[in-house]
Formats: structure tokens, C-alpha cells, sequence
């Protein structure tokens, strides 16, 4: 049996596990800066700002994924992010609503979703227009490998 998801749509959660509800809570931003192996959801600009200033100072690659609740392709996404978070735990993976943040959103000229942006040193290297998988992973390895190196 799979074990029950979590989204940010209540409405999506009972479709996913119709015996449980679950309702999304957020964490205070000095936890989820310390957290390795999650994604970490920003949900203020100052959130964002501070974890993308963490993540720089501590020279590690940022693998931002700007999502939307209603986005089928950023859905089934989702869970593959989550995984690649678990095992890439030198980098930092974000995930912005490009409805909740879109002074980050526009920041970062966001036309499609998904869309993730891998970010070094504060600077973007590399962005991905679509829910395409390999491509992520692929990405995911060559940057890990590079600030390893």
C-alpha cells in the first residue's frame, strides 16, 4: 500500500487518502533552514530571501521549483522533487506558488509552470520550463557534482 500524500490542496489530499484530511501547517523558517533531505516551502518573500541567503553563504547549489496548486504537470512532479531532495542533501530545494509569491515569481520571469531555476552563488546557471524528469535529474547531478568537486 502507498503511503498517504500530502498536498496543498485539502481537496486534493482527500482524493489522494479519503480517510484523512490533511491540512498543510507551516513550519518556522529557523526549523526548515536546518533541514536536510526536505523541500522546503516558502511561503514570504522573507522566507525565500533568507533561505536563498543561507544557502549562498553556505555554497550549495538551490534548485527552485515554482509550482501552482492547480498545475496538473506540477503535481505529478512533485513527489520525484520530494525524492530527489532525500537523496541530493547538499543542495537546497525551494518551492514557490507563483500565486502566494509573485514579487519572487516575477523576479524570476516565470511564464510556465513548473518551472525550476538552479541557482549558484546567487546567480542562475540553469532553468527547465516543464515537468521533465530526466532532465531534472540529470541537471540535479551534473551541479551537485560540480560543488562537490
Amino acid at each position: 500500500m502507498r503511503p498517504p500524500t500530502k498536498s496543498c490542496n485539502p481537496a486534493l489530499d482527500r482524493n489522494l487518502n479519503p480517510q484523512k484530511l490533511s491540512i498543510p501547517t507551516r513550519r518556522k523558517t529557523t526549523e526548515m533552514a536546518s533541514e536536510e533531505g526536505v523541500v522546503i516551502a516558502c511561503h514570504t518573500k522573507e522566507e525565500f530571501d533568507a533561505q536563498m541567503a543561507k544557502a549562498k553563504e553556505a555554497g550549495k547549489l538551490v534548485v527552485i521549483d515554482f509550482t501552482a496548486s492547480w498545475c496538473g504537470p506540477c503535481r505529478a512532479i512533485a513527489p520525484l522533487f520530494v525524492e530527489h531532495a532525500k537523496k541530493f542533501t547538499q543542495a537546497v530545494f525551494l518551492k514557490v506558488d507563483v500565486d502566494e509569491l509573485k514579487e519572487v515569481t516575477a523576479a524570476y520571469k516565470i511564464e510556465a509552470m513548473p518551472t525550476f531555476h538552479f541557482i549558484k552563488n546567487g546567480e542562475t546557471v540553469e532553468t527547465i520550463v516543464g515537468a521533465r524528469k530526466d532532465e531534472l535529474l540529470a541537471l540535479i547531478q551534473k551541479h551537485t557534482a560540480s560543488a562537490s568537486a
